[in-house]
């Protein structure tokens, strides 16, 4: 084991702070064992109205670091199997979604398409109130998966929310068992809200705001399943991530379970278990997780073999919580942070087939609509270092080519064609009383109030609406063949419109 270097990590810890400046949304960090909180620090305020500091003890929504909580507790508390079919648990599952087992669900390569992304490419506003029964309405109306169970890993939400709803008819819900099971053994905070209008004592809004402009409260329409609705502090996450180091009490065995080793139907292993994903740095084995929702950033970062760790939570937009994360691990472990590159060129790509495209921006790839950074690999490939969105990919001088999500994929350069004079008007998708309009060199979706994009043609039939939704850009990916258009971002890619 090698030399734990404390002061450097409590140094890097007040350097992160700092940059939360007074009089700004801000957050906390912080270095742990598996006994002591080495070292905090905390910038900012926890809300612009009031202005008080940013603390340990400032209370935030961690956002996907609920997965693995969830994970855990429905595995060894709920009932639920490993094997189970999603269609057995619930009955009002259709098609290729009733399938897919938890496992594959909780993995991240069951190929569910993601409720958020599915709504938002019918039109549904991320402000719009949507409940837990219209929620599951949705997903009981799919069919079709983004690809077939456990032939690629790509992250998706809708496994933690249905394995959250086949809690109910079994007289269990998440929030009881955070409660009995791991706040009140710890004594700490956590608490599980199903809407973001749900008063949770001491929460801190979250924070937005574009380029040059003031700072937004962030809200959100949507349900809050158990796929990110865990709250609680700084120090709440600290005290339960000790608990899993030292293998006591709520948190025994936690790591062996969830960490697991999980694979593709082939074999091939994933580096994703349960809620948890591995990673290196250096000649360390981190496993860990990060949380985002509007205005929150979260995550925390474990070596299990030191039994050490750091947290990371934040009531602001920008926040680049992975990096910081990462930097305060480099700090602690005497290890150097990767640098990123690539030599693959700047610009837009096509796949061969399908709404699929690609993106180089300064060492960005961005595969409709979820971009990793990516670092010089082995052999001149470049590579991700995200366990639910791996990139192997090089550039062969007429293609980038390699594999994402362990799939094969090759992408060409975009040679735009005269698609928008073959699809001008009204497409609609009647299973979901949904519709878009191509008018001139834009796409239209909405009601009475109706969003607008500005297209780009691709070639081969095919367009990228380069859309904004709130806070997050919104590039969507079409296809058209004949009377039939596909609509796709990354976590949602089965949707299909007919012209009217």
């Amino acid at each position: 084991m090698g030399e734990l270097r404390w002061s450097a990590a409590a140094e890097a810890a007040a350097e992160i702070a700092a940059a939360w400046g007074p009089g700004e949304p801000g957050g906390g960090v912080a270095v742990f064992d598996a006994r002591e909180l080495r070292a905090e620090a905390c910038g900012g305020v926890d809300s612009l109205a009031g202005g008080n500091a940013f603390s340990g003890d400032t209370v935030v929504r961690y956002a996907s670091v609920t997965k693995h909580v969830f994970a855990a507790l429905a595995l060894s508390q709920g009932g639920i199997g490993l094997d189970d079919r999603l269609g057995q648990l619930l009955p009002s599952l259709r098609g290729d979604l009733a399938t897919v087992t938890a496992g594959r669900a909780l993995d991240m390569t069951g190929g569910l398409p993601d409720l958020g992304e599915t709504l938002s490419l019918l039109g549904v506003p991320q402000g719009a109130a949507v409940s837990r029964e219209e929620s599951l309405e949705v997903l009981y109306r799919l069919t079709g998966l983004n690809f077939p169970s456990g032939h690629e890993i790509s992250y998706s939400n809708t496994g933690y929310r249905l394995l959250d709803a086949a809690l109910l008819p079994r007289g269990t819900a998440f929030a009881d068992l955070v409660r009995d099971r791991i706040a009140g053994p710890l004594g700490i905070g956590f608490r599980v809200p199903e809407t973001w209008l749900d008063p949770i004592r001491g929460l801190a809004p979250g924070y937005w705001k574009e380029a040059g402009g003031a700072w937004q409260l962030a809200t959100s329409g949507r349900h809050l399943s158990a796929s990110g609705c865990l709250t609680g502090s700084l120090r709440d996450l600290v005290r339960w991530q000790q608990a899993v180091l030292a293998d006591r009490g709520p948190g025994q065995g936690l790591l062996a379970r969830l960490g697991a080793t999980r694979t593709l139907a082939d074999g091939t292993p994933t580096g994703y278990g349960l809620g948890l994903a591995w990673s290196r740095l250096g000649a360390r084995r981190l496993i860990g997780h990060g949380g985002s929702l509007l205005g929150y950033k979260t995550y925390f970062l474990l070596d299990p073999e030191q039994g050490v760790g750091a947290a990371v939570v934040s009531n602001r937009e920008d926040t680049v919580s992975h990096g910081t994360a990462l930097k305060l691990m480099a700090a602690l472990l005497g290890e150097d942070l990767p640098r990123p590159g690539t030599p693959i060129p700047d610009g837009l790509y096509v796949a061969e087939q399908g709404p699929g495209w690609l993106e180089l921006k300064d060492g960005v790839a961005s595969v409709l609509g979820t971009g990793e950074t990516l670092y010089p690999g082995e052999d001149g490939w470049s590579v991700s270092l995200s366990a639910h969105f791996p990139m192997r990919l090089r550039w062969t001088g007429e293609a980038v080519e390699g594999e994402i999500g362990h799939a094969a994929r090759r992408f060409r350069p975009i040679a735009p064609d005269g698609v928008l004079d073959r699809v001008q008007g009204e497409w609609r998708c009647p299973d979901f009383h949904a519709a878009f309009t191509i008018a001139g060199e834009r796409l239209e979706m909405g009601g009475p109030v109706r969003s607008s994009a500005p297209l780009l043609p691709l070639g081969g039939g095919r367009l990228l609406a380069e859309g904004r939704e709130g806070a997050w850009p919104q590039r969507i990916g079409l296809a058209f063949d004949g009377d039939t258009a596909r609509l796709a971002l990354n976590r949602s890619r089965v949707l299909r419109f007919q012209r009217r």
